[in-house]
C-alpha cells in the first residue's frame, strides 16, 4: 500500500457501497485516524440517494485486528487529533478509538464470514473496556453465558464455531467472501426499498421489546399502518414470483 493510498476506501456500484478497511500491514488496527475515517465513509454511504446496502470489509489479511495498541498506549504517535463532540463523527474519544474490531462486526446488520475468519472479545486481555456495545450485542447474538464466557476468557472462536454459536450467518470459502457477499446485497437492493427500511427498523424495535406479546402487536401495527408499498404489490409480482421460482430451481 502506498503512501497515497487511503486508509478507507469506498466505492458504490449498483446501489451497493463496499466501505474498505486499508491499513493491511497493521492488520487494519483501528488508529484514531482509521476510526474517523470509518465513521465518516459509513455515513457518507448512508446519506447517499444512491446507496441502499453497505458492506464493510478489511484488506487482507484481517477484517481488523481490533484497536491499535500502540497509539494506544503511546509507542506512536497520535494519527489524528481529537475530534469535538460538536464535530461529525464519534464525539467521545476514549484513548485513539471508541470500539474494536468484533464489536465494529457486531453493529453490522448481519456477517459473512471467511473461513479463515477468528472471532474473540479480548478486551479483559489488555485491561480496557468495551464501549461500543460488544458486551450489549454479543449476548443478544450467542446469548447472555456463552457472551459472558468469551468476554471473561478473551479465547478465540473459529469461523465454524461462530456459525454454531449463531454469530455470524454464513461461513465461506475466503476468495468467494466478496462475492457471495455482493449476491446477498443485490438480493436486497432488488427489493422494494421503502419496504426493505421499515422491516429493519422494527427488527431493530423489537430489541427494545419488554415482552413477546408487546412484539406481537409491533409487527401487528406495522402492518395495518404500512401503506407506501402497496400500491406497487402488482407492478413488482412477476419480479417476485420469477425471483422465487429461480431461487426454488423451478422452471415453470
Amino acid at each position: 500500500m502506498g503512501d497515497s493510498a487511503p486508509i478507507v476506501m469506498l466505492d458504490i456500484d449498483d446501489r451497493v457501497a463496499t466501505v474498505t478497511l486499508n491499513r493491511p500491514a497493521a492488520r487494519n488496527a483501528l488508529s484514531r485516524a482509521l476510526t474517523y475515517a470509518l465513521w465518516d465513509a459509513v455515513a457518507a454511504a448512508g446519506a447517499d440517494p444512491a446507496v441502499d446496502a453497505v458492506i464493510l470489509t478489511g484488506a487482507d489479511p484481517a477484517f481488523c485486528a481490533g484497536v491499535d495498541l500502540k497509539e494506544v498506549a503511546g509507542e506512536t504517535p497520535p494519527s489524528a487529533p481529537p475530534r469535538q463532540p460538536d464535530e461529525a463523527g464519534p464525539g467521545r474519544d476514549n484513548g485513539v478509538a471508541v470500539t474494536g474490531g468484533l464489536e465494529i462486526a457486531l453493529q453490522c446488520t448481519f456477517l459473512v464470514a471467511s473461513e479463515r475468519a477468528r472471532f474473540a472479545d479480548t478486551h479483559a486481555r489488555i485491561g480496557i473496556m468495551p464501549g461500543a456495545g460488544a458486551t450489549v450485542l454479543m449476548a443478544q447474538s450467542i446469548g447472555l453465558r456463552r457472551a459472558i464466557e468469551l468476554s471473561l476468557t478473551g479465547n478465540f472462536l473459529t469461523a465454524a464455531e461462530a456459525l454454531t454459536l449463531g454469530l455470524v450467518n454464513h461461513v465461506v470459502p475466503h476468495e468467494e467472501l466478496l462475492p457471495f457477499t455482493r449476491r446477498l446485497a443485490a438480493d436486497i437492493v432488488s427489493n422494494d426499498q421503502q419496504g426493505v427500511r421499515r422491516l429493519l427498523r422494527h427488527y431493530r424495535q423489537l430489541a427494545n421489546a419488554a415482552t413477546l406479546d408487546e412484539a406481537h402487536l409491533m409487527e401487528g401495527l406495522m402492518a395495518e399502518t404500512w401503506l407506501p408499498g402497496t400500491s406497487l404489490v402488482a407492478g413488482r409480482r412477476a419480479d417476485v414470483t420469477a425471483r422465487g421460482r429461480a431461487q426454488a430451481g423451478r422452471a415453470d
